[in-house]
């Protein structure tokens, strides 16, 4: 991101640039910092848009490559089972996606037990771990050292 263009509230909200883990033309992917299981982010479009069909057709050509990486991203890390886009846009009504990777079994990372408390139902955004800013620093750091291309 560069330091000329301003940020939206809700990329401020989520940390950026912090928490940037990637930059598209039409997207920004961020670790999510309450991590309601392992390896949460948001994918907030760059877009002024508060719907998604305000999203222009570019952006939604290049969502398909951003998807991809980021789940060959989250495999590579922590070996998902199911990935959750939850575009909820209730309190911060730019376009978003929350992506939970989900987990029929816990995961550990950096010493860490995550357990994904509501598999196999609707992820619970509520529950989850606070990390330190150690912990993230070194979380978004093991997500771009994953990240494709």
């Amino acid at each position: 991101m560069s330091t000329h263009e301003a940020l939206s509230a809700t990329l401020q909200k989520f940390g950026a640039p912090e928490t940037v883990v990637r930059e598209y033309e039409h997207w920004t992917v961020l670790l999510r910092p309450h991590q309601v299981t392992l390896g949460a982010l948001v994918l907030i479009a760059k877009e002024a848009a508060t719907a998604l069909p305000q999203l222009s057709p570019a952006a939604f050509s290049e969502l398909k490559q951003v998807t991809d990486h980021i789940e060959q991203a989250l495999q590579a890390a922590f070996s998902y089972d199911k990935v959750n886009y939850l575009m909820l846009m209730m309190v911060d009504p730019d376009v978003h996606f929350h992506v939970i990777p989900r987990y029929n079994k816990p995961r550990i990372w950096a010493g860490q037990e995550f357990v994904d408390v509501a598999w196999p139902g609707p992820p619970q955004l509520s529950t989850g771990m606070e990390l330190s800013e150690t912990a993230k620093t070194t979380l978004r750091n093991e997500l771009i050292r994953c990240w494709p291309c």
